[in-house]
């Protein structure tokens, strides 16, 4: 039921962070992972890195806030790899101000690829979901789609955003036979979080304190919900919203 073997999966920001821990998860279960995003470098590390452990993989670019590039990126998926039955939608980034030191580019920005990428990588993918008879879409939300903070704005509208989302993509698509699900990471150890300890003080003891599991969580903490969600293990699960958090977001 977890099996992935001669699947494809297509996970957009996959060089790095919780996309690459994701990554793992899917190549180890043996699905043929496709890393798309923006630094060719940093994702052909990341393809060494999956073919080192055994799995298949390979880099395309990207820029998910661009519907020419993204159509560009399904159609050299089948061209290369002949089929698609993932989509892992990770690619992120975040601006940290108050919402009145915001510019209108900024707040386009983050919402433009966060939110907005991920219709249009969904959008995208549907035809060919569809004429499969079958797909998985997997996107990623955070704790942020749940909760409020003065500091980042746009972030937690565009992760709020991508809930909604998910349950409109699963409501229209459950008929072909298309499930989609969102994950809401908890306080991951990643690039974008290390940055986020130095800028915002007292993160690091709020969040232990916080979080019942007593620690922050890794990029492989996210490999077995992807494989979850991308297997027929989940088949009957639509429209929901995962958090992965170690119980950030049950704690009174």
């Amino acid at each position: 039921m977890f099996d992935l073997k001669g699947h494809v999966a297509v996970v957009t920001g996959g060089n790095g962070g919780i996309g690459l821990g994701m990554a793992r998860g899917l190549a180890g279960a043996g699905a043929w992972v496709v890393v798309a995003a923006r630094n060719a470098e940093k994702s052909r590390a990341a393809v060494r890195e999956l073919e080192k452990a055994g799995g298949q993989a390979l880099a395309l670019s990207v820029d998910v806030a661009d519907e020419g590039s993204v159509n560009a990126l399904l159609r050299a998926t089948l061209d290369r790899c002949g089929r698609l039955d993932i989509l892992v939608n990770n690619a992120g980034i975040n601006i940290r101000k108050q919402p009145q030191d915001y510019t209108l580019a900024e707040w386009g920005q983050v919402l433009d690829t966060n939110l907005t990428s991920a219709f249009l990588t969904s959008r995208a993918a549907y035809p060919t979901m569809k004429a499969a008879g079958h797909g998985k879409i997997i996107n990623i939300g955070s704790m942020m789609s749940i909760f409020g903070a003065s500091f980042v704005p746009a972030y937690a509208a565009s992760k709020g955003g991508i809930v909604q989302l998910t349950r409109s993509l699963a409501a229209a698509w459950a008929k072909d036979n298309i499930q989609v699900n969102a994950v809401l990471p908890g306080w991951i150890d990643t690039e974008l979080t290390q940055r986020a300890r130095r800028e915002i003080a007292g993160l690091q003891d709020n969040v232990l304190r916080r979080t019942p599991a007593g620690r922050w969580g890794v990029i492989d903490d996210l490999a077995g919900i992807a494989v979850f969600l991308a297997a027929r293990a989940s088949d009957f699960i639509t429209g929901a919203a995962i958090p992965v958090d170690g119980g950030f977001s049950i704690q009174g």
